[in-house]
């Protein structure tokens, strides 16, 4: 994490600047960009927010809970986007996972941030136009869209991803003049 928080880093005026969040209990993907009036995407800032080093459960929530608050303080996002959680096989993933997620949502409502949620499989059509899409082809568009070089780290990826898919089902909305979670409803209508 920056340790100087006291010089923000906010949008640019016509920008709108997205956080994507892509839940995790023991890293959460944060991802970062900034989206043109136009639909342009600039690259702004990724990292994993890695929680295994907590002494017990709570105290990887209260981790990942300061580590939001201090990305939201230094960046400014003025909205947020998040992947929804999917079902597992283990019970007690899906549970830690969801409490991860539950606190990242937190997070960011107690900063006053607009939250999006998006499933995998809209994210994977976003991105890759395929809800079938696997990981690499994921973060491989990821770095196209945003011009990025090297391998992302894989939970950065997706947090772009899902910061790149709202800025595409925003725009989708503005377009539409619907509200975004309707414009999604249109767009993905007759996809497979």
């Amino acid at each position: 994490m920056p340790a100087d928080i006291s010089n923000s880093d906010c949008a640019a005026p016509g920008f709108t600047r997205v956080l994507g969040i892509d839940p995790g209990s023991q890293r959460t993907g944060v991802g970062i960009i900034d989206v043109s009036a136009d639909g342009k995407l600039s690259h702004v800032h990724h990292q994993p927010i890695i929680l295994l080093a907590a002494e017990s459960f709570p105290l990887r929530l209260r981790k990942l809970l300061d580590d939001l608050w201090e990305l939201i303080a230094r960046y400014r996002p003025d909205e947020v986007a998040i992947e929804q959680v999917f079902l597992s096989n283990n019970a007690m993933s899906a549970l830690k996972l969801g409490q991860a997620r539950g606190a990242a949502i937190a997070a960011c409502v107690a900063r006053n941030l607009p939250v999006s949620e998006y499933a995998a499989k809209e994210i994977k059509l976003g991105i890759v136009g395929s809800g079938g899409a696997d990981k690499q082809q994921v973060q491989h568009m990821v770095g196209v869209m945003l011009g990025l070089q090297g391998k992302l780290q894989a939970d950065a990826a997706d947090a772009l991803a899902v910061a790149i898919t709202h800025a595409h089902v925003r725009a989708s909305a503005d377009r539409l003049g619907v509200a975004t979670r309707a414009a999604w409803g249109r767009k993905g209508r007759g996809r497979g």
